[in-house]
């Protein structure tokens, strides 16, 4: 029997933040995967820059501190700060190298074949020369502002992700040369792209033309450098919660404060000459590993707009898919008698996200709706949910809704969402002391003849209509009581001071889930070890808790049968001789960005389901407030089964994470291809199709048809003067 101890061991765990890592390279396979449409591999490429961006500005940030204040203590995986920081920027070089391959070796050239050009300046036509040209003087010259930087007047604060130029000058009438610097930051209001004339698909980025007519702005001097920088800074926000009562003006001065942070990684073109870098990397306080030099223009996050400003070429994306609406859960429908009767499930974007919105519009307009209690976390830019929640109060509903203000990188979003929402006569509260909320709840009480009755939706993403069309989550409506009183519970847990001694069904971070998780482990343990067959699966977006992965580890070790599917990070070690060997993992790339959490519990041939949105990350775990719910209609629970064996049992946009940490993709041979994005999109269609047909039948069924009398049978006299 191995020691307990072992499981913990620093070798049966993958560095959270290398794992991450894998993952963007997962993002960037399908930037290389030729059985993509063209535009949507463009796309791919731009998500991985972004998705780099912020993982420099927020994790390697977060690292950068812990070797800033000499905090020596090891990861999981036995590494130290400083050696975690090492090991990011060499295997974020050796991505850099892969991602500029991919763009100047097979997506430019796949482009160029189909007449979708991003030009050079020497590649221009005479006409496009010329159209250029007065862009430059007629749009460019007029905001551009070079910075000289010298003795008198100091370096220019470069901001977060903004492109500018470094430029080193002569002058002209100077026997002995000497160098001058200059910056221009390059606007950002304009775009990054100019279409071009002459073509529907020739475009050039604003910098190369900025470049060709810099010399306008240096009369009496000569460029020598120009080189193409940016800069990407610490934007962890940092708020202190002691007092919360001025909490919304905490988080807007920080918000302020943030693009001042420091530089975490500095990217230049490789063109760039000794003097220039060494100068840059001084006046920025850059260490010598955060330096990117870069074969290519800098921030393939502009592929991801070029994409969606190539005219034509339908061929070369997705083919365009909405998802199915249920009838009954739609506008012309009494939602809640239709939740009343049976619990309604919906997997996202399979199934549209409409009738969460619905919900909210009904209950804001029902004269027999209360009160309306919801979580947000991200919405949307324009959120009709926001929109029907300020109906309800307008209409003397009492609307209560928890806007999580520190959500990373919606702060400015949500701040301006909870002040509207004020406005418009909500009540709106900001989370728990030190916690962020994170849990997808709403809850609606409607007065009925019965007595009061409540109404929850409870989900496994954000509240967010623009996202529900490309991320995968799933949400259930119910009336169940139990569950009514659990919901009711946490939204007083979280209004005021109510501390509810239990939940019936619902399980509640922090701590909640944890235990209940830990508690569903152990029980496992304990049959497997008098010899019952038992079998777990998951699925969720990260899993990096120590605590967790240890006791799946001693699950593992005591026969319990585990499939994993993580999207993103994980630093489980599968299939280590006596530690993982029963445990088997998977992660999803694809189309849509796989988002919903399942934990499932399979014993004596019973299978319990639960889902969550939390992951099992220490964060979601011991710092935030999540929920984890089960699923009781046994349709419901063996549609999820369903969904989760289909995608368990894909053999397309699957990689199996092996034994030495590298993914894999499935072996094929002898089996039928199993895309299982593509196979829920192909049902979802077919009960659209179905549905449209049972609405066409009962509308020809009901149509007013005209009386016609029935024909008179024609006697034989009749029919012989007819005859005559």
């Amino acid at each position: 029997m191995a020691n307990k101890l072992a499981y913990g061991a620093h070798e049966n765990f993958t560095n959270r933040e290398l794992s991450w890592l894998d993952f963007n390279y997962r993002v960037l396979d399908e930037a290389r995967d030729k059985s993509v449409p063209l535009l949507e591999r463009v796309n791919f490429l731009g998500i991985t820059q972004s998705n780099l961006d912020e993982f420099f500005s927020v994790r390697v940030a977060s690292i950068t501190k812990l070797v800033s204040f000499n905090y020596h203590k090891p990861d999981a995986s036995g590494l130290t700060a400083k050696q975690q920081l090492s090991k990011i920027n060499q295997k974020a070089h050796q991505m850099l190298t892969k991602q500029y391959t991919t763009y100047n070796r097979s997506l430019l050239p796949a482009l160029n074949q189909v007449e979708i050009h991003l030009k050079e300046i020497n590649e221009l036509s005479n006409e496009q020369y010329a159209f250029v040209r007065e862009y430059f003087h007629d749009e460019l010259f007029p905001v551009l502002t070079p910075m000289a930087d010298d003795s008198s007047r100091p370096f220019p604060f470069i901001s977060n992700d903004s492109l500018n130029l470094g430029i080193r000058l002569t002058k002209k009438d100077e026997s002995q040369k000497h160098n001058y610097y200059s910056v221009l930051a390059i606007p950002t209001s304009l775009g990054r792209l100019i279409k071009l004339p002459e073509a529907d698909n020739d475009f050039i980025l604003i910098e190369n033309v900025i470049k060709e007519f810099i010399g306008q702005f240096f009369i009496g001097y000569l460029p020598q450098t120009i080189v193409t920088f940016r800069v990407i800074r610490d934007l962890d926000l940092d708020v202190a919660e002691e007092d919360t009562s001025d909490f919304i003006k905490k988080v807007q001065q920080q918000l302020r404060q943030r693009e001042h942070g420091r530089v975490m990684r500095l990217e230049v073109e490789s063109s760039i000459d000794s003097r220039t870098k060494k100068r840059l990397l001084k006046k920025l306080d850059v260490a010598e590993q955060s330096l990117y030099e870069i074969n290519g223009p800098l921030d393939l996050g502009f592929l991801k707009k070029w994409s969606g400003m190539i005219s034509g070429h339908d061929d070369l994306r997705y083919p365009s898919f909405k998802g199915y609406g249920s009838e009954n859960l739609s506008q012309g429908y009494n939602i809640f008698k239709a939740i009343a009767k049976k619990d309604q499930f919906m997997h996202y974007p399979y199934d549209s996200f409409d009738p969460v919105i619905e919900f909210i519009r009904q209950a804001a307009f029902d004269p027999q709706v209360l009160a309306i209690k919801m979580t947000l976390y991200r919405v949307s830019g324009s959120s009709p949910i926001i929109k029907y929640l300020g109906n309800a109060a307008r209409n003397g509903k009492q609307v209560t809704v928890l806007v999580e203000l520190k959500a990373r990188f919606d702060e400015k979003n949500n701040v301006h969402w909870a002040q509207q929402l004020e406005k418009m006569g909500c009540h709106v509260i900001y989370g728990l002391l030190g916690l962020k909320t994170h849990s997808k709840l709403t809850m609606v009480i409607r007065k009925e003849e019965s007595g009061i009755r409540r109404y929850m939706h409870l989900g496994t993403g954000n509240y967010n209509d623009a996202t529900a069309h490309f991320y995968t989550d799933m949400g259930l409506f119910t009336s169940r009581n139990d569950i009514g009183e659990d919901v009711a519970n946490i939204f007083n847990m979280l209004s005021g001071y109510s501390e509810p001694p239990y939940f019936h069904q619902l399980h509640i971070s922090p701590d909640g889930i944890r235990k209940f998780i830990t508690a569903k482990l152990n029980a496992a343990i304990d049959l497997a070890g008098k010899g019952q067959e038992i079998q777990i699966f998951m699925k969720m977006n990260s899993l990096s808790d120590k605590k967790i992965i240890s006791k799946l580890y001693e699950a593992s070790h005591a026969g319990v049968k585990i499939d994993l599917l993580v999207r993103g990070i994980c630093c489980l070690k599968p299939g280590r001789p006596k530690i993982s060997e029963n445990i088997t993992a998977h992660s999803i790339v694809g189309r849509f960005l796989e988002h919903s959490r399942i934990y499932a519990f399979t014993t004596q041939g019973q299978t319990e389901i639960y889902l969550s949105s939390a992951d099992m990350m220490t964060r979601n775990l011991d710092r935030r407030v999540e929920q984890l719910f089960p699923i009781l209609d046994p349709e419901i629970k063996q549609e999820v089964i369903n969904i989760y064996q289909h995608m368990w049992n894909d053999n397309i946009k699957t990689r199996e994470l092996k034994a030495n940490g590298h993914y894999e993709k499935i072996d094929r041979r002898g089996k039928e291809s199993l895309d299982s994005q593509e196979y829920f999109m192909t049902q979802a269609n077919k009960k659209t199709k179905v549905q449209a047909k049972a609405r066409k039948e009962l509308q020809d069924q009901s149509r007013f048809q005209p009386f016609s009398a029935p024909r008179p049978t024609l006697d034989s006299s009749t029919e012989s003067e007819s005859g005559k």
